[in-house]
């Protein structure tokens, strides 16, 4: 049977959306923003990223070679009401002095690093943040964002994915049954204090929130054969390898130098709703890789990738685009496709750093908020592998935050 891979990360009751790991970019010059882990573990009452596998290891390139001041600063989200100092200790803003340019490459840009959180800067709550990258030092003159999460292991969750969906049966749909059981966390509460989101290969477009259990039980809630918490299955999303500049990677037709810029049109791909084809992918992630390179975050080329999708007439009813961490899980112009009608055919182009990256097509109905599909193009199928967080938040009566009170990752078979 397939595997789903499936990450339950238990937070306590807020209105979060950003609860997850995503990032966000407001200039044209800032590509490629990446962070190395979604959770950060709240270790005996604070994060000071002592250790490597419990800090944010963040990155992401400025297309020239001038130097610029970014400084960055961290916030609690979710509407908390508490002040800076008292969920960090330390400073609340950092400048970013490491950087390094781009050597021998056809476009130049400066890799900028840098991480958090460290000896200046030590979180101390558990819960959800917005780490804030501007430039200038002018906090209104913003260049990125970094949505994270510090968790403080207490509780211990069990979901369990099916494809007998309370509305079909292996078909298009999985659905998760949830258990929190608030057994060792010794805490009273009531079931109105928490609120649970969970979302599907990190995206936001198809994320639910859940207020209010199937049943209640003494230190347990469960949420069992909702509805809201049933899922297109997709299909396994579409892949290229631009490791190359000289030879044609995996899903690339050719490669070619023209006008100062390396060119890497994709294959062209077709519209497949008929039947579930297994494809091992990474959920949608993407890896920075270059051949003949020592360090591919400075030596990497950028190459305008082609996409093309043979279409016979445009859908009128919506939009498409190319999904997928490789534009921050994001619907925007950056990758709306557009529609040729000589050729018939949607196509895209976008400039994108050397690697190997996965996507998948995204159709946006008109009118339904930027909710997406992918039955379109790709159809859905219930033993598409997938990655599912589930987000457990817990906001007790008076409290002035939400606090995340664990994490558990299970690899649960349909």
């Amino acid at each position: 049977m397939k595997k789903i891979r499936v990450i339950l990360v238990f937070l306590v009751c807020a209105s979060a959306v950003w609860a997850q790991t995503h990032v966000h970019t407001f200039n044209e010059r800032i590509r490629t923003l990446r962070v190395a882990r979604r959770v950060l573990v709240l270790n005996e009452g604070r994060v000071d990223g002592s250790e490597a596998e419990n800090r944010l290891d963040i990155s992401f390139d400025e297309m020239s070679h001038d130097v610029h001041m970014y400084s960055y600063t961290v916030e609690m989200t979710d509407n908390s009401a508490l002040l800076s100092s008292e969920y960090i200790q330390g400073f609340t803003t950092q400048d970013i002095t490491d950087y390094e340019h781009s050597i021998n490459t056809s476009r130049e840009y400066t890799h900028y690093r840098f991480s958090f959180p460290n000896e200046e800067m030590v979180l101390t709550k558990s819960g959800n943040y917005r780490l804030t990258v501007y430039e200038d030092g002018d906090r209104e003159n913003k260049v990125a964002e970094v949505y994270f999460c510090v968790v403080e292991p207490l509780v211990k969750i069990d979901a369990q994915i099916r494809s007998n969906t309370d509305i079909e049966f292996n078909g298009r749909y999985q659905q998760l049954d949830i258990d929190v059981d608030l057994k060792q966390a010794n805490i009273s509460f009531q079931p109105q204090e928490f609120r649970i989101v969970v979302t599907q290969n990190n995206r936001q477009d198809n994320a639910v929130t859940i207020t209010q259990p199937t049943f209640i039980e003494p230190k347990r809630l469960r949420y069992i054969n909702n509805k809201a918490l049933i899922f297109e299955g997709g299909n396994e999303y579409h892949h290229f390898d631009a490791f190359s500049t000289y030879f044609a990677g995996t899903g690339i037709d050719h490669v070619y130098h023209e006008t100062g810029d390396y060119h890497a049109p994709l294959f062209m791909d077709e519209i497949n709703t008929s039947g579930y084809i297994f494809s091992p992918d990474a959920d949608g992630s993407y890896l920075i890789n270059a051949e003949r390179t020592l360090d591919s975050d400075t030596e990497a080329e950028y190459m305008w990738v082609h996409w093309a999708l043979k279409c016979e007439r445009p859908w009128l009813d919506g939009a498409l685009y190319v999904g997928g961490e490789i534009f921050n899980n994001e619907l925007s112009l950056r990758n709306r496709m557009q529609y040729d009608v000589e050729n018939k055919v949607y196509w895209l182009t976008a400039l994108v750093k050397q690697g190997g990256y996965d996507y998948q097509y995204w159709f946006s109905g008109k009118g339904t908020q930027n909710k997406t599909t992918t039955q379109r193009v790709d159809g859905s199928f219930w033993q598409t592998e997938n990655e599912y967080v589930v987000y457990v938040y817990w906001r007790p009566f008076g409290a002035r935050y939400d606090r995340l009170v664990g994490v558990d990752i299970k690899r649960t078979t349909l």
